[in-house]
């Protein structure tokens, strides 16, 4: 199974980003699909996740200002992010998880600037 990420970019501070990952490979379903994100020195934390059956669930510090959604036909999740603050600099990581598996994507870059 390999996850596609792409999306990512410099943007300016209150601006907006929508972000995607495709899940290629062999597999039947994902239960849950999600974004996370790393910022340098710092651990990897949940910035959204979506179930197969469209349950949503949010950081704090994104909820109010992130959409996620997936298309379960196209195996692929994305993340509309808006209002983005200069924290939320940090490389975003898709994930994929099935009964008892789970899968990363090679991050992508979300930069903000000031």
């Amino acid at each position: 199974v390999q996850l596609q990420a792409s999306g990512g970019g410099l943007v300016q501070a209150g601006g907006s980003l929508r972000l995607s990952c495709v899940a290629s490979g062999t597999f039947s379903k994902f239960n849950s699909m999600g974004w996370y994100r790393q910022a340098p020195g710092k651990q990897r934390d949940l910035v959204a996740d979506i179930t197969y059956g469209g349950n949503t669930a949010y950081s704090d510090s994104m909820k109010g200002r992130g959409t996620i959604s997936r298309d379960n036909a196209k195996n692929t999740v994305y993340l509309q992010m808006n209002n983005l603050k200069p924290e939320d600099t940090a490389v975003y990581y898709c994930n994929a998880r099935g009964f008892t598996s789970q899968f990363w994507g090679q991050g992508t870059q979300v930069t903000v600037s000031s």
